[in-house]
């Protein structure tokens, strides 16, 4: 057996489960018709078959008609969703790995225009800023149908199979009662008693008791310290985990601290990139100290060393290893195999969870296999036939594609202009804050360098160069160049410079800085910070009706941070329509989508963040000479079936092109072309 202290199995009350590693419950997303249908069973089993030990599904799954989902959650109020936890339980079981789900009322976490249309509840008269609408202070019958709704609730998934639940009970409904900060009721169930604050999430537990007997395994993640003033201190929260241990009702523990009303608050309870690794743990292993109860906690633990202390030094019986396992799937059995150093590691880009609080569907950053179990390979086949691959460029999509091909069993060489690899990535890393990113470009490396990928940087490229190792398919992933050709002008500008100048170091900021970002990704504010950090006065202006939507709610938080004691001003709905020279001052017109309104500003510096442009001339040097003429087959592409287009008798290879070499988009979509491409070359 095994000394690995992650690798030890643990007894929870009946349940023996395999190791220490754990899901944490989120919602991925990916239910049909808020039921958890074959993507969601698939998600839940690839991870299963790889070895975790306990799969916490849904984050949250819906007890009440009154608290619709503000993602595509689980409807654990309908009875037509049994067989399909019936489905989700078995496709885990099978493979050794324990089941739970999530149970909550999400109160003022939602809103009354979804679902039924019904106003929202909660202990407070307050809205959440995060999702803006006033609830109704909940009564009595409101509080009596809850307490029955968790036990209906909690009846269907113990009829589904499943090995336990876990009711949430940190910034839902529950929580909302037991806060200080957000209980304004009176009565039983109300004022600043902590016995009265707890009273609802008690009887919530005592009812699914109840109902689903003595055996059946309960737990609770709720928030044990939130971290604000007036708010459960650590102290209270100690003791609110002590009263929950003395019910003899609770069998775990799950321990968050922090509070997830505004999006600073919820990325302090779950980091990104370049926030402090595990920031709670060790709050965690008091509550564990305290209380003697089995103990679960997550909170940006990407490493499986981080994981090793918290078991190793006491401070929890399982470590959720959540987002880690969006990024790869196979963590465990890696660690059984003696492979750590092959684990896909997770960069702390969050690009899952920003995604599905934008109404979208979790995906990883650079594993565009996640929630794309049923199309897309965590393991990639080996082809029938070897053949000659020539990839031109080394940023994400060159490598991936490198990676894929070189697993399929292909000779592949790649070309790179640069000394180094990973092209914009590489760029954004040198951000101290997003230096994770590298691991993106770092991991794909090591994973070619193990295939005898034969790489030849400082190369450029040419119809020769590529043509002389006679291949039998060529990928342009050569990337694109900033775009500075303004909307309404449709001209290269001359006077302005572009956010990948300042991220560079190529161009110093000015001191009076105009940051024009009608992308609205990344690189606008990483060159806004560059150059307020530096003293300068600066101003970022998008045409859109809010800036920067493609970075998010919580990859937004570090940038405001990092800005707002900055003279720093945002400015929404203005239109940068020219730039012309005033003297050693650069002067923009700036007008509206709006009405026929202009202005015009002086600044010293005009930076321009509009995404790029393919540098595609290799492409089309060799389309010629392609067999395809580069031409997709997009039916093909989509069903999972090899490229068969033949367009020219005389082509000597296939030719395709994948990332921004195509056309400006983003880090996950570069990968993704790369995998879905190169899975059936």
């Amino acid at each position: 057996m095994s000394k690995d202290p992650l690798l030890q199995p643990y007894k929870l009350k009946h349940l023996s489960l395999r190791n220490r590693i754990m899901t944490t419950a989120h919602e991925p997303a990916y239910p049909e018709d808020g039921m958890p249908k074959d993507r969601y069973a698939a998600y839940h089993a690839e991870r299963a078959k790889a070895g975790v030990a306990l799969a916490m599904t849904a984050g949250s799954a819906a007890v009440s008609r009154d608290s619709p989902p503000v993602f595509n959650n689980i409807l654990a109020y309908k009875d037509e969703v049994v067989p399909h936890i019936q489905r989700l339980t078995d496709a885990c079981h099978e493979h050794g790995t324990a089941v739970m789900i999530q149970l909550t009322h999400l109160g003022r976490r939602t809103g009354w225009n979804k679902g039924n249309w019904l106003p929202s509840v909660s202990s407070s008269k307050h809205r959440e800023p995060a999702h803006r609408a006033f609830p109704k202070l909940a009564e009595d019958w409101d509080i009596e149908r809850i307490i029955s709704d968790f036990a209906d609730a909690a009846e269907r998934m113990q009829a589904g199979g499943m090995d336990g639940i876990e009711v949430q009970i940190y910034g839902h409904l529950l929580d909302q009662f037991w806060s200080p900060l957000t209980n304004d009721l009176d009565g039983p169930y109300g004022g600043q008693s902590l016995e009265s604050r707890m009273a609802l999430p008690l009887a919530v537990i005592d009812a699914m008791r109840q109902r689903v007997g003595d055996d059946f395994i309960i737990g609770a993640r709720y928030t044990a310290d939130e971290a604000e003033a007036g708010g459960i201190t650590a102290a209270e929260g100690i003791e609110i985990s002590k009263r929950l241990r003395d019910t003899g009702q609770v069998d775990f523990l799950n321990v968050i601290r922090g509070r997830i009303h505004t999006d600073p608050a919820m990325t302090d309870v779950i980091p990104v990139q370049g926030m402090k690794n595990a920031p709670h743990l060790d709050f965690a292993g008091e509550v564990k100290k305290a209380t003697g109860m089995p103990t679960f906690h997550a909170a940006k633990i990407p490493d499986v060393a981080t994981a090793r202390h918290a078991i190793s030094a006491g401070l929890l019986d399982m470590v959720g290893m959540t987002r880690a396992h969006m990024a790869d799937p196979h963590i465990v059995r890696k660690i059984v195999e003696g492979r750590e150093d092959d684990i896909r590691p997770c960069v702390g880009a969050t690009y899952c969870l920003d995604r599905i609080y934008q109404a979208g569907e979790a995906l990883c950053i650079h594993n565009p296999a996640t929630g794309r179990e049923l199309e897309m390979p965590h393991d990639v086949p080996p082809a029938e036939v070897a053949k000659n691959v020539v990839i031109v460029g080394a940023g994400p999509a060159g490598l991936e594609a490198a990676r894929v091909a070189a697993e399929r069993g292909h000779h592949v060489t790649v070309l790179e202009a640069q000394p180094d690899p990973g092209g914009q990535v590489r760029l954004t890393a040198q951000s101290e804050r997003r230096r994770e990113m590298i691991s993106i470009i770092d991991w794909r490396m090591a994973q070619c360098a193990a295939r005898d990928v034969a790489f030849h940087f400082n190369t450029w490229a040419e119809a020769g160069d590529v043509t002389a190792l006679e291949p039998d398919v060529v990928i342009i992933a050569t990337g694109g160049l900033p775009n500075v050709e303004l909307f309404e002008s449709g001209k290269e500008q001359d006077l302005v410079v572009t956010s990948w100048d300042l991220i560079a170091g190529d161009v110093k900021p000015g001191q009076n800085v105009l940051i024009y970002d009608e992308s609205g990704d990344h690189p606008g504010l990483m060159a806004a910070e560059i150059a307020a950090k530096s003293g300068a006065k600066v101003e970022v202006m998008t045409p859109d009706r809010t800036f920067a939507p493609d970075i998010m709610g919580m990859n937004l938080v570090p940038y405001m941070r990092a800005l707002q004691d900055k003279d720093v001003t945002f400015t929404v709905t203005r239109r940068l329509k020219g730039v012309e020279r005033a003297g050693n001052m650069v002067k923009a017109l700036i007008g509206t989508d709006y009405s026929d309104h202009l202005s015009e500003q002086l600044h010293d510096q005009v930076v321009v963040n509009y995404g790029t442009l393919p540098m595609d001339d290799l492409y089309f040097d060799l389309k010629p000479l392609s067999s395809n003429l580069g031409a997709v087959d997009y039916d093909a592409l989509i069903d999972g079936r090899p490229q068969g287009l033949n367009r020219n008798s005389d082509g000597q290879f296939q030719l395709f092109r994948i990332g921004d070499a195509v056309s400006a988009r983003n880090t996950h979509a570069a990968i993704y072309d790369a995998l879905r491409l190169m899975k059936d070359v």
